[in-house]
């Protein structure tokens, strides 16, 4: 197994302030190197202590916002109006809120997941759209397309972004977004749009938070020592540039 970086977190808040830090750094050494920073966010309840942090903490104004373009690490195929909507998610605890920072409309990047819908197309199609997207933005480090900060949340069955186990995504070493199936054994029941495990290995920080007590039998398995990614896909964010931030309760099997 590779080795990564392992934080251990009093609580849940002191999670979402250590990646705060890690993002802000992140995304600074990125502007002062190209001038631009590419930011990746997770769905799901893991990003929502961070998203009010970023919203009127004083450290957010280290970074000059309208040097920084947001993308979707994945996103579900549900309009924006849709309540299970990540993009919906984070634009009511972030992007569209009154206290956090600004960045331009253009340097927002969501999944097209509402004009496919819209234009009865299917998620292949927003893949593929969303794909091109990545190809013609993102900076390239051996022939893969660099994310500076990726955020990751680990799910109940061991998911990243919507890598399940045993899906498509876990083993792709060529595209960079793909669609995937509504799975059968975790809510919601309708089919994603994601990134491809691989950016993770290109990406200037992953920062993996996993905070709660009910997370500890699958960070064990992931840290146990025996790795099959088709079974744990968030072993595939067991890497060099990554920080796992637990708290005492999803650590209790380490």
């Amino acid at each position: 197994m590779m080795q990564t970086a392992v934080m251990l977190c009093p609580h849940r808040e002191a999670i979402a302030a250590r990646a705060l830090d890690l993002l802000v750094d992140g995304l600074r050494v990125a502007i002062a190197r190209r001038g631009v920073g590419h930011l990746a966010l997770t769905g799901g309840s893991s990003a929502s202590a961070l998203f009010a942090r970023l919203c009127g903490d004083p450290r957010t104004e280290r970074v000059d916002w309208g040097a920084v373009h947001v993308w979707q690490g994945d996103e579900r195929f549900v309009p924006w109006s849709d309540p299970g909507s990540n993009w919906s998610a984070a634009r009511r605890g972030w992007l569209d809120h009154p206290d956090g920072p600004h960045i331009p409309a253009s340097r927002l990047h969501p999944v097209p997941v509402d004009r496919a819908i819209a234009e009865g197309r299917d998620p292949a199609w927003a893949a593929e759209q969303y794909a091109t997207a990545l190809e013609r933005s993102l900076p390239r480090a051996r022939g893969v397309p660099v994310l500076d900060v990726i955020l990751l949340g680990v799910g109940s069955d061991g998911h990243i972004l919507s890598a399940f186990p045993g899906s498509a995504p876990v083993r792709e070493e060529r595209r960079v977004a793909l669609a995937v199936d509504a799975p059968t054994h975790i809510e919601p029941h309708v089919a994603r749009v994601t990134l491809a495990p691989l950016l993770l290995r290109a990406a200037g920080v992953v920062l993996v938070m996993v905070p709660g007590a009910a997370k500890a039998g699958i960070i064990a398995e992931c840290f146990g020592g025996f790795r099959d990614p088709d079974r744990w896909p968030a072993q595939l964010a067991i890497l060099p540039n990554a920080v796992w931030m637990l708290e005492p309760g999803s650590a209790a099997g380490l």
